[in-house]
This record gives C-alpha cells, sequence and structure tokens, in this order.
C-alpha cells in the first residue's frame, strides 16, 4: 500500500460523510495525484478487493466492505500483499 492508495480509499471513503462514488478522473482532480496513476493504482486495488465497480461501464468506483475494514484497521496490509 502507497500514500496514494490510502488517499483514494479515504476519498471513497469520505470520512464524516457519505461514501463516494468516484471515476479515477475525479479522484485525480480532488488530490494531487495524476489521472493516469489514479487509474493504475485504483486497478490494483480492485485487484485485492479494496474498491469494486460501481458502474463498470461508466468506470465508476465505490469502496468495497474490504475496504473499509482495512481503513479501519481490521484487515491488516501484510494480508493483502500475500495475494
Amino acid at each position: 500500500m502507497t500514500p496514494m492508495d490510502r488517499d483514494i480509499l479515504e476519498r471513497l471513503w469520505n470520512p464524516g460523510n457519505r461514501e463516494l462514488v468516484l471515476s479515477p478522473r475525479l479522484i485525480a482532480e480532488n488530490t494531487d495525484w495524476g489521472r493516469d496513476a489514479v487509474r493504475a493504482h485504483m486497478l490494483e486495488l480492485r485487484k485485492h478487493g479494496l474498491v469494486e465497480y460501481y458502474d463498470e461501464d461508466a468506470g465508476i468506483y465505490q469502496l468495497s466492505e474490504r475496504g473499509r475494514q482495512w481503513l479501519e484497521g481490521e484487515v491488516e496490509t501484510s494480508e493483502l500483499e500475500d495475494e
């Protein structure tokens, strides 16, 4: 997990507010990360089950239950790296 991965997950989680559904472009617009880099990281986060498609055709993602568990410290990073 990288700082970008955490930023992406936290942006979707939107602590204190309703969770968001976003495209890599919108995540990039609301962070300091580039769109292509965000897209690449989203694919890896999806591979590890931390995000899932909200709308696959539109390329919109949402935080998965496992992503919430990782952010809350219920899933260890080492568990993700073993996959």
